[in-house]
């Protein structure tokens, strides 16, 4: 297991952070080779630029200096620039020179016609060293701060990925609970039905207990697998329908009746009739999610009452209770806050979901080991 600054990665998580790295990192050096290339040509057109304009002044300094001599009958006294050569050409030599401005060997070279045959000098020849070690110089300065960047950015890519891993982390975390909540949730009823059915076909009679559990068991499996079809299939189309919810709590109720009756929990209900457009199966989705959550984490022999008016839906038990601390996160996906009556974390997050959907407020109060209470502000 790959360790990324105590960031624990699976073989799928390793190779996206390897991904994401070497993809940020090779975008991040050619970007920036680019950038140090671009620098480079700009300094070197501006470095051979100096050096040629340098070169033309110091042979027009020369020529001046020569033409002064010959019209002032001075004695010639010619500048010194400190890593610039120079030679005078006379005119009986003149032939073999023309003016010109080229490299030859390590030397940058100007041939200067500006003596104009003063002292029969026919050119000035100077040239120079200083272009290649400033270029040198440009090249190692380019080199070590492209070098220097691409260290910082190989940093600061590591740091992103780490950043970028994190939620990946954290969802994969949450993917992996859900399956493991999920399998734990299918055994149960799936265990159920098995020892049932054995005991039945055993007895070779009816028992009401044996279909009790039977009928129990299979409706916590449709419950299970209605939450994961709204969550992970695409819905197909429905149409909104104008609907009484009283009948739709009622149904929830019945649909129920089993379970209640085996946790021994009183249902005492005040239900209006209430009518609200809404899709059917997401209208029964809420209702049920809502009444499964209450008996879930209800106690044995507790009561839960449910209160349906024009204005409002409240249901609330006399279970366990949710901390304070708790309460922003219960609608999140994934998230329970407790394991101790089982769940896998999707239930009021499909309720929130189906609430902002038809613009319904919900409203949650609660107390350790006192119960909760939801509120549909409609």
């Amino acid at each position: 297991m790959f360790e990324a600054k105590g960031i624990s990665l699976n073989e799928l998580e390793k190779k996206s952070f390897f991904s994401f790295l070497t993809l940020y990192l090779v975008s991040s050096a050619l970007f920036i080779s680019l950038l140090g290339y671009w620098y480079y040509n700009a300094q070197k057109n501006a470095i051979e630029n100096e050096v040629y304009y340098k070169l033309i002044h110091l042979a027009d300094k020369i020529s001046g200096r020569i033409i002064n001599a010959q019209m002032k009958s001075i004695t010639l006294a010619l500048p010194y620039e400190e890593g610039y050569e120079y030679e005078l050409i006379p005119t009986l030599d003149a032939k073999k020179y023309k003016e010109d401005y080229f490299e030859q060997g390590r030397y940058k070279v100007l041939i200067s016609a500006s003596p104009q045959e003063h002292l029969g000098i026919a050119y000035v020849i100077v040239k120079t060293q200083s272009y290649f070690n400033k270029l040198r110089n440009l090249q190692l300065l380019v080199l070590l701060v492209v070098g220097v960047v691409l260290v910082l950015v190989s940093f600061v890519s590591f740091f992103l990925a780490r950043l970028f891993m994190k939620p990946l982390r954290s969802r994969v975390e949450q993917i992996e609970n859900f399956i493991q909540d999920v399998s734990h949730e299918l055994n149960t009823p799936i265990t159920v039905l098995k020892m049932s059915a054995s005991r039945g076909m055993k007895k070779g009679i009816y028992d009401k207990n044996i279909f009790q559990n039977i009928s129990i068991s299979t409706k916590q499996l449709e419950s299970i697998y209605k939450s994961l079809t709204y969550l992970n299939f695409k819905q197909e189309m429905q149409q909104v329908e104008l609907l009484n919810l009283k009948d739709i709590v009622e149904q929830t109720i019945r649909y129920y009746t089993q379970l209640i009756d085996a946790k021994h929990i009183k249902v005492i209900t005040d239900l209006e009739d209430v009518k609200l457009s809404m899709v059917p199966s997401k209208a029964e989705l809420l209702f049920s999610n809502l009444l499964s959550n209450a008996i879930k984490y209800s106690m044995p022999d507790t009561m839960i009452t449910m209160k349906l008016t024009k204005e409002y839906f409240i249901i609330k038990d006399e279970g366990m209770g949710i901390k304070e601390s708790k309460l922003q996160e219960i609608f999140e996906i994934y998230k329970r806050d407790s394991s101790l009556a089982g769940g896998f974390g999707v239930g009021l997050s499909i309720v929130k979901q189906i609430c902002d959907a038809y613009d319904i407020r919900v409203e949650v109060k609660s107390e350790l080991d006192k119960g909760s209470s939801f509120k549909l502000h409609f």
